[in-house]
């Protein structure tokens, strides 16, 4: 084995490189770690490439000396070995595994670092995306600081791709497999999961992204890579490992899901299809001896209909295949009805799995964008294909909804996105206030989708607010009165949060308390004699059930009090209120002039 490159002073994170014949993807990948804004070194292992891969390598070495450090070794076969190598040469506070095909975003490291140092953290997640690969979701919903091993969905991801501390992975021993040709990362991060105090994760920034080579050359594409049999017999290892350091109960139940839903259960799909006859029967007997293993009350209490099915079916491979085509089944769907029904919105469209002649039942799911987990399930009505839901939109807290329909057969449920198939003329429908709170169906814009926005949190509510009578009262302020419109409806009293005053020139705002009354009516009387100088136009802020609204004041020049002069010891106020030119907003000129301006301005 070679080394090259010089000892530095220690560094806050060591990013680990396996290279083995990628030299297309290696410019992007190590640049992408050189402009990481941290103090850094870059070990890249070169095991054994004949690609040019290695003369690549040495020209960073010579052009970035104290950063990038190679050692070369002979082609071991798989990511495990050159992983453990340049986790014997990190010298930093933490490591990052990156392989040299995929890429850091610019800010990566530098965002997990300081969540890691704010929090102690042992593991750091950063958000992964997928470029002709499919990247884990689930655990990316939102930041957080520190997550609880059994109450989150990090344990889904199982890939090295992580910021880890390295006095963990030392002080336990954590390494990679070497002999596994796939999964040697999911031992050594099920280890470092059984060992870490506090979990992070970044889910703000795209940190890693996947990236599928071209011609098919990772590992992780070649055809042998997921054989399911080799899977089912790779999986034991790290289900074994986390056994040993979690205790029977809760936690080991939610940990051992992850493994038969992801690694055990997924092999009786689509892989299943794909197997001969006898590989079919050696699939359903190793799905069942981990059954026999590690299926406990518990597991089974977290199981999905679909996998519960699977479970009873074990011993029936016809049905095991039969499961398997309704699973693989696409569900054609399309909308052919959308209208408001009192507080309800009525849903009608068809549904139905392709290639398959019945299906048992037919709902509506509602998915919170903001939590994946959070789910409203909505029966529907059905003659044949066509169905018919209505939604109870009152009930739905606030937040943006995403509509499918699900499709269930023998136990088996289907689900997909409604909207983007739809009958012409289906339009939109127009929003609706339910007391202060506003809904707006849409579709979406990347794929027209339906969803349901309750409280304005992606839309822009539609509404108007204006003037019906302003005047000046003692103390120079301009009483006014005003009505609000949401679509065709009127807020709830209450609605009406504050008035903003916002100076055009220095952005400068400040705000004025309202009175909100019955039938979307307000009044208020802002202090304008007290304003700084400047031009200050006037918003209205609205609690609608999600984040404050903001709407310009609309009004007219006959609506609009006079302007008002007055002194005030030596100096002139002058306040002028007035409608904009074009679509009429309220806004108002306040000027301060001392005698001197005065004189200034007259012999000007």
């Amino acid at each position: 084995m070679t080394t090259t490159g010089n000892d530095e002073d220690a560094v806050d994170v060591s990013v680990v490189i396996p290279a083995h014949n990628c030299r297309p993807y290696l410019d992007r990948c190590l640049t992408s770690a050189l402009v990481q804004r941290v103090k850094k070194e870059i070990i890249v292992v070169d095991d054994g490439s004949v690609d040019g891969t290695a003369e690549l390598l040495d020209l960073y070495a010579t052009y970035h000396r104290s950063i990038v450090r190679i050692l070369s070794q002979e082609n071991s076969g798989g990511a495990g070995r050159p992983r453990n190598v340049g986790l014997e040469h990190a010298r930093g506070r933490y490591v990052f595994f990156c392989d040299a095909d995929d890429y850091l975003g610019a800010e990566a490291l530098e965002r997990m670092v300081a969540m890691a140092d704010r929090n102690g953290s042992d593991i750091v997640l950063g958000k992964m995306v997928g470029h002709g690969r499919r990247a884990p979701e689930s655990m990316f919903q939102r930041n957080a600081e520190r997550v609880d091993l059994g109450d989150s969905a990090v344990y889904n991801s199982l890939s090295c791709f992580k910021l880890f501390r390295r006095e963990l992975l030392e002080r336990h021993g954590i390494r990679f497999g070497e002999e596994q040709l796939v999964g040697e990362d999911i031992l050594f991060t099920v280890h470092a999961y059984c060992h870490a105090d506090v979990i992070s994760v970044v889910a703000d920034y795209e940190c890693y992204h996947l990236v599928s080579r071209p011609d098919g050359t990772s590992i992780m594409q070649r055809p042998d890579s997921r054989d399911p049999v080799a899977w089912l017999a790779m999986i034991r290892e790290p289900i074994r490992l986390m056994a040993e350091h979690i205790p029977p109960g809760p936690l080991r139940d939610h940990l051992l899901r992850r493994h038969f839903r992801l690694d055990a259960f997924t092999q009786l799909g689509a892989p299943f299809l794909e197997a001969g006859e006898v590989q079919r029967k050696e699939i359903a007997q190793a799905v069942a001896a981990l059954c026999d293993e590690w299926l406990t009350p518990g597991v089974l209490s977290r199981l999905n209909s679909t996998d519960r099915q699977r479970l009873a079916a074990l011993g029936d491979i016809d049905r095991l295949v039969r499961l398997a085509d309704i699973e693989s089944a696409t569900v054609v769907r399309r909308l052919t009805g959308l209208r408001w029904d009192d507080d309800r919105l009525v849903v009608r469209g068809t549904a139905a799995l392709e290639g398959l002649s019945r299906q048992d039942g037919v709902a509506l799911v509602l998915r919170a964008r903001h939590d994946s987990a959070c789910e409203v399930v909505v029966p529907a009505e059905r003659e044949g294909d066509a169905f018919t839901a209505r939604i109870d939109v009152p009930g739905l807290t606030s937040g943006v909804w995403d509509v499918r329909v699900a499709v269930e057969l023998e136990g088996v449920v289907r689900i997909g996105r409604l909207g983007a198939d739809r009958d012409g003329g289906i339009a939109r429908p127009a929003p609706r206030l339910f007391g202060s709170t506003v809904a707006l169906p849409y579709f979406t814009r990347d794929n027209g989708n339906l969803s349901i926005d309750v409280g304005g949190h992606v839309l822009a509510v539609p509404g108007t607010v204006k003037l019906t009578r302003t005047r000046w009262k003692v103390g120079h302020r301009l009483l006014i009165d005003g009505e609000i419109m949401i679509g065709d409806d009127r807020p709830d009293a209450g609605a009406a949060r504050q008035l903003v005053w916002r100076e055009r020139n220095t952005g400068f705002e400040r705000t004025e308390r309202v009175i909100a009354l019955p039938g979307g009516a307000f009044a208020a009387k802002p202090a304008v004699g007290r304003f700084a100088p400047g031009t200050w136009d006037a918003y209205l802020e609205l609690e609608l059930g999600g984040p404050p609204a903001r709407f310009r004041i609309e009004t007219d020049a006959e609506t609009v009090a006079a302007p008002r002069r007055w002194w005030g010891g030596a100096v002139l106020r002058s306040v002028r209120p007035y409608a904009t030119s074009g679509k009429g907003r309220l806004s108002t000129v306040v000027r301060k002039l001392t005698p001197r301006g005065i004189l200034r301005r007259l012999f000007r």
